[in-house]
């Protein structure tokens, strides 16, 4: 796994790392114990500006939800990249997944899928992980998705 294959699979679907985000209070955004290295909670930042904000099903739509999965998701791997290197990652083992929604919406795993799509694309066989989903009352700043990773190092 390499940066240049990871942004070819990127332009792919015409997307591109952002820059990575600094973190919100006392912690590393990239903790490594042994040969996991563990990835604080990202969300749909690009550049400092919080995007889709509110709850799904309620403000915003399961497509809506899909994309902010997906943003989050580029946020991780813009971690991994910063941190970590790509050439030094092993493979992707495991996701939780934070989302808000209205109290009639159900379509949770669709809009994880964002993520999980995004990783099996541009890790191949390296991003084939298992996830968990939670819906919680409220995230920071009325964020609708938060996703946080473990990788193996190599």
């Amino acid at each position: 796994m390499d940066t240049m294959n990871i942004e070819k699979k990127l332009s792919e679907w015409e997307l591109e790392l952002p820059v990575p985000s600094t973190p919100g209070g006392s912690y590393t955004p990239v903790n490594i114990r042994g040969k996991v290295a563990y990835v604080a909670i990202q969300f749909p930042i690009i550049n400092g500006e919080l995007l889709y904000r509110g709850r799904l099903g309620d403000d915003l739509s399961t497509e809506d939800g899909y994309n902010a999965m997906q943003l989050a998701a580029l946020n991780v791997l813009s971690q991994i990249n910063d941190k970590i290197g790509f050439e030094n990652i092993e493979g992707f083992n495991h996701m939780d997944v934070y989302y808000q929604s209205g109290e009639n919406w159900n379509e949770a795993p669709r809009v994880v899928d964002g993520a999980s799509d995004l990783f099996l694309h541009v890790l191949g066989e390296q991003g084939t992980h298992s996830r968990s989903i939670v819906g919680v009352h409220k995230l920071y700043g009325d964020l609708s998705v938060g996703i946080t990773c473990h990788f193996t190092l190599k």
